[in-house]
């Protein structure tokens, strides 16, 4: 996690792009500490993953992430994600798709986690349609070992299944709200991203 080295040949490519949903995974699931941050401190500027239409949200939020320190991106994350009660945005898939937690779309998503070999890991407390959980399964179905599983028609169906309708929503919410910062420039790569993953995507016909 302490460098995002630009990538060029092919597979190299899917080796960044399963780094960059980890990474995407480790900041939405919980506020970068410092170590984290430091990395960030020395990151190339160049985007991670192959795509000029990256390069400037990855600027931004390689900016973001110089500008602040743990203590106020903690805070942050608190005041958006966090606190008793209702949250000021929702990180959970089905409050996107259906209006409600723990609804219809987890039930879907565990079946289909189960038909992949996947489940929550006992020390993991958020349900696994959490935005950060979410990504890591798109991580795992790029550079997990069973080809039968990590492979491109697999992470075509489970992103547009259970992320490409609503990952947008929540993105505009976060980029949009006044308090956040850090989390708006991780809104805006996070859903130049997912565009980019998309065209790939169609382009599989």
């Amino acid at each position: 996690m302490s460098q995002f080295p630009p990538m060029t040949s092919a597979l190299d490519e899917e080796i960044a792009r399963a780094e960059v949903y980890g990474l995407l995974a480790r900041l939405w699931y919980a506020a970068p500490d410092a170590d984290l941050l430091g990395a960030f401190g020395v990151a190339p500027t160049e985007a991670p993953a192959a795509g000029a239409f990256l390069e400037e949200p990855w600027r931004q939020l390689v900016g973001a992430a110089r500008g602040t320190d743990a203590a106020a991106v903690h805070a942050e994350y608190d005041a958006l994600f966090g606190g008793m009660g209702k949250p000021e945005i929702y990180l959970f898939g089905s409050h996107y798709l259906s209006g409600f937690l723990n609804d219809k779309p987890l039930a879907q998503l565990r079946t289909d986690l189960a038909r992949l070999g996947l489940a929550r890991g006992e020390a993991v407390s958020e349900s696994e349609d959490h935005v950060a959980c979410l990504f890591e399964v798109m991580r795992y179905l790029i550079a997990g070992d069973d080809a039968a599983v990590a492979n491109l028609a697999q992470q075509q169906a489970f992103f547009a299944t259970h992320l490409q309708s609503w990952l947008p929503t929540l993105c505009d919410a976060v980029a949009q709200h006044p308090k956040a910062h850090f989390y708006a420039s991780l809104a805006g790569f996070t859903r130049a991203f997912a565009e980019v993953e998309v065209q790939g995507f169609d382009m599989l016909g």
